[in-house]
């Protein structure tokens, strides 16, 4: 999966490299920069004398020693100052040079903190926007699994803006939901008794929804006639996209691609289809036919299906700001 959002130990991931939010002297210091060269031992700090410290901005990299990463990629973020010296481009180069150094060294793997978001004092929220943004724009044209690490909930803020408007939404859909249940109790026993008059009231409501549902099985069963990956490759052969470009949109492996294209009749997860969905930029409606092709549906009883809904509804198809979203209310982010 080319960017997951995980909450875990930095310092105990088993992976290419990790970033280490360092001071520009690499020497060490307090929070993460201090765990980082406490768990690899002495022998990091040896070599990081040797490097000369590192400008605000700019990446270097060393072994990892005694952690479970094989190296550490320091990096030296902003102090926030307010925002007007700089701090946005500095903070957005610490992860792109972070990235550039990791594919030069041939690295499959690394994982990110937040970084500048703690002790220099980086508003979190705007701290997460540049962090996606940026490891996003890199992952449309390299190949390379990277993972945002958080420690906890409380470290992963999205903007309390973005934040109200999907509460309110979810909200207001949980609403619709319950005034639509009750409408169709009502419609449904007045339609029993119309129909159904001269039986008994019991057996005319099982009459009807043994009727509802043959009609929405012949529904059902008359758009199934594509399979998930026929009906997916002729969406993207519509919308002129290579391939590539679709599963690098989608946030999804080029191997488990392959197996799609390879195999019709492959069942994907709610999540690898939504995604390609977003990829695709289907309005709701095509994305609830996608879905349906792999047995699948949205629900307003869902707030992971209602978030989904918000964004295509906005006409937002940037998967790593709807992975912000869903991450912050506790819901699976899209990914294969």
């Amino acid at each position: 999966m080319p960017l997951d959002i995980i909450r875990d130990d930095l310092t105990k991931i088993k992976i290419d490299a990790i970033v280490n939010s360092a001071n520009s002297s690499l020497l060490g210091g307090g929070g993460l920069d201090g765990a980082i060269h406490k768990a690899a031992g002495d022998e990091l700090f040896k070599e990081c004398i040797k490097l000369n410290g590192c400008e605000i901005g700019e990446a270097k990299l060393t072994k990892g020693y005694n952690l479970p990463a094989k190296y550490v990629i320091h990096t030296v973020g902003p102090i926030w100052q307010g925002g007007e010296n700089d701090e946005e481009k500095l903070l957005s180069n610490c992860y792109s040079n972070s990235l550039k150094l990791a594919k030069e060294y041939g690295l499959k793997s690394i994982a990110f903190p937040l970084l500048s978001s703690g002790a220099f004092g980086y508003p979190k929220d705007r701290a997460l926007k540049i962090a996606i943004s940026t490891i996003g724009d890199f992952l449309l044209e390299n190949d390379m699994d990277v993972f945002l690490v958080v420690f906890d909930s409380e470290a992963f803020r999205i903007s309390e803006k973005l934040f109200s408007s999907i509460k309110q939404y979810i909200d207001n859909k949980y609403v619709e939901l319950r005034h639509s249940s009750r409408r169709d109790i009502y419609e449904e026993m007045n339609e029993s008794r119309q129909i159904y008059s001269q039986e008994s009231y019991d057996y005319s409501i099982q009459k009807t929804e043994t009727k509802k549902k043959k009609r929405k099985l012949d529904d059902a069963l008359s758009q199934m006639e594509e399979t998930f990956s026929q009906s997916l490759l002729r969406l993207i052969d519509g919308k002129e996209m290579t391939d590539p470009e679709t599963y690098k949109k989608a946030n999804i492996d080029r191997k488990l691609f392959s197996k799609i294209r390879n195999d019709m009749n492959y069942k994907p997860k709610k999540t690898t289809v939504i995604a390609f969905a977003i990829a695709l930029e289907l309005n709701l409606d095509e994305t609830k036919d996608l879905l349906l092709r792999a047995g699948y549906g949205l629900s307003h009883s869902s707030k992971f299906d209602i978030i989904v809904e918000y964004f295509i509804e906005e006409g937002n198809y940037n998967i790593f700001e709807i992975n912000e979203a869903l991450f912050a209310f506790d819901q699976s982010i899209l990914r294969g």
